[in-house]
């Protein structure tokens, strides 16, 4: 009679890795892709750039033998700033919606249990999602600032000139696609932590674009630091050709500020990632 051998139970750990980092960033790029709010909120983002771009510089040139010389010196001080500040006012609002909505659908829909199952860590899945979004936010974002760019000088013709060959001006266009990448990353970072859609985007729309008239109110330098400190407000400064004689702080300042917010709301959603429960 044989003796049965016993076989040693296989090890569910070897037989379901936990994926790696690439394929973590192979799923969120599916994820990101596959939805349809990614593909409106970015083809959103183009037209509104690029049509307020042509919208409010054209109107601008239309008066510009009537515009106040205080005006006219400040627009041709930095012709650069003037033009990317023409599209980014409203079309970074939806940088702003599309960042919340990358994590708070999940949360909203359920999803995130399936992602934090997949990945029980939890951490690297934060990381993959923001890697992938502010990818693809920054690639779009530096074609769009690039095109308004274009589209801007086109208009302005030989009032103002200006070329990607003048001190500044190359920095600032690619700089317009790095303030786009790091408001992504700031909503979705603040999305992560609200874990909620509706309550996510009124705090980035708060933070963007009611936080700096309501600091302007404050007396003194006072309201001059806290207005040149919040965060849209130092992030813009690297879309400018120079620093201007208002600015507390150069172009690459201001990004650095605005990139502390940043890492800073980042490290407390994946603090309370790793605390609360899905």
């Amino acid at each position: 009679m044989t003796t049965a051998t016993a076989r040693p139970a296989a090890d569910p750990a070897a037989a379901h890795p936990r994926p790696g980092f690439a394929r973590l960033l192979l799923s969120e790029w599916t994820k990101i892709r596959t939805v349809r709010s990614t593909a409106w909120s970015l083809i959103l983002l183009v037209l509104l750039d690029l049509g307020f771009t042509a919208l409010f510089v054209g109107l601008t040139m239309a008066q510009w033998d009537n515009t106040q010389p205080g005006d006219r010196a400040q627009i041709s001080a930095d012709p650069v700033s003037f033009i990317l500040g023409s599209g980014f006012f409203l079309s970074q609002l939806t940088v702003c919606v599309l960042g919340v909505l990358v994590i708070g659908s999940e949360y909203s829909t359920g999803m995130i249990r399936a992602s934090l199952l997949a990945v029980p860590r939890r951490l690297p899945m934060l990381w993959a999602k923001a890697t992938v979004f502010a990818l693809v936010v920054l690639l779009l974002g530096v074609a769009v600032s690039f095109a308004s760019f274009f589209i801007g000088t086109a208009i302005v013709g030989d009032r103002l000139e200006v070329s990607l060959g003048d001190a500044g001006v190359l920095r600032a266009v690619i700089g317009g696609g790095l303030y786009l990448a790091m408001l992504g990353l700031f909503a979705l970072a603040i999305g992560a932590i609200v874990r909620h859609t509706a309550g996510g985007i009124t705090g980035v729309i708060g933070f963007v674009l009611v936080l700096a008239p309501l600091a302007t109110l404050l007396p003194g330098s006072i309201g001059d630091h806290v207005h040149a400190y919040l965060p849209s407000e130092a992030g813009t400064l690297i879309a400018k050709a120079h620093q201007g004689p208002d600015d507390l702080l150069t172009p690459w300042q201001g990004y650095g500020v605005f990139a502390l917010w940043t890492v800073a709301l980042l490290a407390l959603a994946a603090f309370l990632l790793k605390r609360r429960d899905a």
